[in-house]
């Protein structure tokens, strides 16, 4: 966490300016200048009352507000962090998180949020080209770059053709590490649809986002190399962390 010095700056008192405001922009001025980067841990709300003159409530305020804005995120039990720039995230035949993610000198990871075993419902049915009630396996996943949540998503694949994906994604964070054990050296991208809304509630407690942010939705099917389907997902990303491209 960086430290935070005593400063002199007075807030404007009955003026017609909020003081939580004034602190916002305090804050979001320091922010733009460096005085806490990217990825940096802002000072706690108890250090920022003290120096500021302010109550934690005004404190609680500004940070929200930054919150909703996309320039912080809140981490229960950790803090408050300065979000880091954009991801560029291009959608070509071989789309990979994890290379997108390396290729711009961040970590990336992958979590197994929920996995169960149940029919396929008709559009997914129809998109991995089984019939109607045919076995999948339905995971929910969380993916990350240096710790932030950068996408969470619904996938299927189907049972018989992947009944271990789930194991191997828990171990991994890898869903090209787990068609690989069943068999699929190499997939492409077949079908890709873009589309946007706004973060409910399961979307800002995944993606550690304020409810109502911008949210880009892709669903998506990969294939094999022999044109077989061998996933759809629909993905959705906080808004303020990615720059989506599509190659041309």
């Amino acid at each position: 966490m960086l430290s935070i010095e005593p400063d002199k700056t007075e807030l404007a008192r009955g003026r017609g300016i909020a003081v939580w405001r004034q602190l916002a922009e305090i804050v979001e001025a320091g922010i733009a200048s460096g005085e806490w980067p990217a990825g940096a841990r802002l000072p706690t709300e108890a250090e920022l009352a003290l120096r500021f003159s302010v109550n934690r409530h005004t404190v609680r305020q500004a940070l929200r507000d930054l919150a909703e804005r996309g320039l912080v995120r809140a981490v229960q039990g950790s803090g408050t962090y300065v979000e880091r720039a954009p991801l560029t995230y291009p959608i070509a035949t071989r789309t990979r998180f994890s290379d997108i993610v390396v290729a711009q000198a961040r970590e990336p990871s992958g979590e197994l949020l929920a996995v169960r075993v149940e029919p396929a419902t008709r559009k997914i049915a129809e998109a991995l080209r089984l019939p109607e009630g045919g076995e999948i396996v339905r995971l929910e996943t969380l993916r990350r770059a240096d710790g932030v949540p950068i996408s969470w998503a619904l996938s299927a694949v189907p049972a018989d053709r992947f009944p271990d994906v789930a194991e191997i994604y828990r171990e991994t964070g890898s869903f090209t590490a787990a068609f690989r054990a069943g068999g699929v050296d190499d997939y492409v991208r077949s079908e890709t649809r873009i589309g946007a809304r706004v973060a409910d509630e399961i979307d800002a407690a995944r993606l550690e986002i304020a409810v109502g942010r911008p949210v880009i939705e892709i669903d998506c099917v990969n294939s094999d190399l022999d044109g077989v389907p061998v996933q759809w997902a629909r993905a959705r990303f906080a808004g303020d962390r990615v720059r989506v491209t599509v190659a041309g």
